[in-house]
């Protein structure tokens, strides 16, 4: 069944033509006007209250048919979830950084939700996967200690805001073992500091790596702090680069946010899929709400080598690949299928949304649906789709399912 999805205009979105989700709901729906000076951020599909999916053909939403036909969702989901898609396709497409954030566990996530339901809306945790569609760049995860030393000691502009013992305790730390509770020290310290002062720092920053030659402006990230700042100017988290992983994602690699992990999107369209929640603690680059003592308590403060942040897929058949997390809520198949041939895809014990990203032709499961770009479908669990490619193209598809 195709789906119609709410497109998310956030102010962070590329705008017009240039967003990646604005092209793919105007090849899916031709009738819609995009408007150049509009930002197109996120595409919704799924059952989420706040951009529930509608079942074209029947004009109901996903989460109103799925009441009368639990079927739909098969019982391992239904035994673990409920009648319910508990988990959110999306496609991002990013001009602005999105905030530095994290996302709680369960057990944190129903503690912040009883305590503070007013910011924390719902009780359930929020793993993430994202998967590039072009060239995509990230803040994920904290760096090895050594790697955080190396820029420590080139920064006098960082250091001298920091306590001069953190500091020096952080330098003179040999070993990765035993590191977590110096970082989160020395981490603390730079997020609690005043506005005044951390705008200032920057500002020196800025204007001395401005005057350095061109390997030192790549070594000490000149273009990627300068952009956070002409973004979000003054703001701490433009810090966060000398902590965090930087990442540059070629289409087709992928990221997994586990709890607690800081991370933020900088830019690029991507593939996402997640536990169906909203709950994020922020505390930079960002105008929303931050939490900065939630955030620093909860954080995972191993250092992560840019590696270690990669995802990978495991090969299903030589048309599909799937990433498969660590968490029953979501996994998430690529399937290619190129011209002159046909396809059946793996039939799954769990409901699928899936979205068509390049290419054209056909989708059938009992009956035959055109698709192209930007075509949404709702497939019912245990049952199964042929894709066939249009004659000289191809299909390429993202399914979400359930991990269960």
């Amino acid at each position: 069944m195709e789906l119609k999805c709410k497109v998310q205009n956030y102010d962070w979105g590329k705008l017009g033509h240039d967003s990646k989700v604005a092209t793919l709901i105007k090849s899916g729906q031709p009738d819609v006007t995009i408007e150049s000076d509009k930002p197109y951020a996120e595409l919704w599909m799924g059952t989420h209250p706040n951009g529930p999916a509608h079942i074209i053909e029947r004009g109901i939403s996903l989460s109103e048919y799925l009441k009368d036909n639990v079927d739909a969702v098969g019982p391992d989901v239904r035994k673990k979830f409920g009648v319910t898609v508990p988990f959110l396709l999306k496609v991002l497409s990013i001009r602005k950084a999105l905030s530095i954030q994290a996302h709680p566990n369960k057990e944190h996530a129903e503690e912040l939700h009883k305590n503070f339901p007013d910011m924390y809306k719902d009780p359930n945790h929020k793993p993430e996967l994202a998967i590039a569609l072009t060239p995509f760049t990230a803040l994920c995860g904290f760096r090895t200690i050594n790697q955080i030393k190396t820029f420590l000691k080139k920064l006098p502009e960082l250091t001298q805001m920091l306590p001069e013992v953190a500091v020096n305790n952080l330098l003179s730390h040999e070993t990765q073992e035993g590191s977590e509770v110096i970082l989160k020290t020395v981490f603390e310290s730079l997020m609690t500091k005043d506005k005044e002062t951390i705008a200032q720092s920057l500002n020196i920053l800025l204007d001395r790596l401005d005057k350095e030659d061109e390997s030192t402006q790549a070594f000490l990230l000149y273009s990627v702090v300068q952009r956070l700042h002409s973004d979000f100017p003054g703001d701490v988290g433009c810090w966060a680069p000398y902590f965090m992983n930087y990442m540059e994602l070629r289409p087709g690699q992928a990221i997994f946010l586990k709890p607690n992990l800081p991370h933020a999107y900088l830019g690029g369209d991507c593939v996402e899929c997640m536990a169906c929640s909203d709950n994020v603690v922020r505390a930079g680059l960002t105008p929303k709400h931050i939490d900065v003592p939630t955030l620093i308590g909860m954080l995972d403060y191993t250092g992560y080598t840019t590696e270690d942040m990669l995802f990978t897929p495991s090969m299903e058949d030589e048309n599909s690949c799937i990433w498969r997390p660590p968490v029953p809520d979501f996994a998430v198949v690529k399937t290619r299928v190129e011209s002159g041939d046909s396809y059946n895809t793996i039939v799954r014990h769990s409901p699928s949304v899936l979205i068509v990203t390049s290419g054209s032709g056909e989708a059938c499961d009992t009956e035959p649906v055109q698709v192209k770009p930007g075509t949404v479908l709702f497939l019912k669990a245990s049952r199964q789709l042929t894709l066939t490619p249009a004659e000289g193209n191809h299909i390429e598809v993202y399914q979400a399912i359930c991990n269960v």
